[in-house]
């Protein structure tokens, strides 16, 4: 009778697999605990709905039906889209401006500026949201208190003709220093070699930062026009603190992410808000998509 043996070549890759698995285990179990299971469960959730009379019962698609034609959801998502049309070539145009200006070694005290320029992003955003609110104040702002002090009216920053860009305001104020030191650390990782080619030929400083410089920062400007797509659909803590100086213009619908709160904590309709999650997200990924495609093409 003859016995099957196990080659020892594969008897050492099965050891390996499992020594793999197991460095890799702890990461796959956070990740499942606090990735999957709570998406699995939110996917779980919004294929049912709660009534009165009946209780909880399954519908379906019928929540995402609803939501598709929810025009305070629809309202939610168009005003947070003007926000990023506007919003965010605005912040990175700034950020791409310092990033460029602290490049060239022309400023003084770099070190200082490029300090001051990043600490709004440290600042908690409910810090800086409480913090703009007082600066916004119609009756006790200072900006209210500058205006009367010279003799002109007082501009009303907390207006529904005027919220949306004091909302602008103070994101580009916490997020340009942050999307700064992507680019000016991108910015440091170019050759100096293709710098000192330019001298050669001829180009000056203007010339390398349209030419050298801001071709070199595409992958690192895709990059942080992605977190401003997801930043800009997750607007939550700035309209949120806002709501409470002026309550007739930010509603509980005036950011998809404000709707979706209210909606599983105030109303208490957990599934319907679990449905428009998701539907939140698919409109991120698509956005994301879109624009990371519409920038590889033009590469092309």
């Amino acid at each position: 009778m003859s016995v099957m043996t196990v080659p020892p070549s594969r008897r050492a890759s099965a050891r390996r697999d499992r020594v793999g698995y197991l460095f890799v285990a702890p990461f796959l179990i956070v990740f499942v605990a606090m990735l999957v299971a709570p998406l699995a469960y939110a996917g779980y959730l919004s294929l049912f709905r709660e009534q009165l009379i009946g209780g909880v019962r399954f519908a379906g698609l019928d929540n995402y039906i609803q939501a598709l034609s929810d025009e305070r959801l629809l309202d939610g998502v168009l005003r947070v889209s003007r926000f990023f049309l506007v919003q965010v070539p605005i912040m990175l145009g700034l950020a791409l401006l310092f990033a460029l200006a602290l490049d060239s070694g022309a400023m003084w005290l770099s070190r200082v500026i490029r300090l001051g320029i990043f600490v709004p992003y440290a600042v908690p955003g409910v810090i800086a949201a409480l913090m703009w609110s007082y600066l916004y104040g119609p009756q006790f702002g200072p900006i209210t208190q500058l205006a009367e002090a010279l003799g002109l009216p007082a501009p009303d920053l907390l207006s529904s003709d005027l919220m949306l860009g004091s909302v602008a305001n103070i994101v580009t104020w916490e997020f340009t220093g942050y999307n700064m030191i992507i680019l000016y650390a991108a910015l440091r990782a170019i050759p100096t070699e293709l710098y000192e080619a330019a001298a050669v030929d001829g180009a000056g400083a203007w010339r390398i930062a349209w030419s050298v410089k801001i071709p070199a920062l595409r992958p690192a400007l895709l990059m942080a026009l992605i977190f401003s797509v997801i930043g800009s659909f997750q607007l939550f803590n700035e309209p949120a603190l806002l709501q409470r100086l002026a309550p007739n213009v930010i509603d509980s619908a005036y950011t998809p992410n404000l709707y979706t709160y209210s909606l599983a904590f105030v109303s208490q309709d957990v599934n319907y808000a679990a449905a428009v999650s998701f539907l939140l997200g698919l409109v991120i990924v698509v956005v994301s998509y879109t624009v990371q495609l519409a920038v590889a093409r033009r590469r092309r």
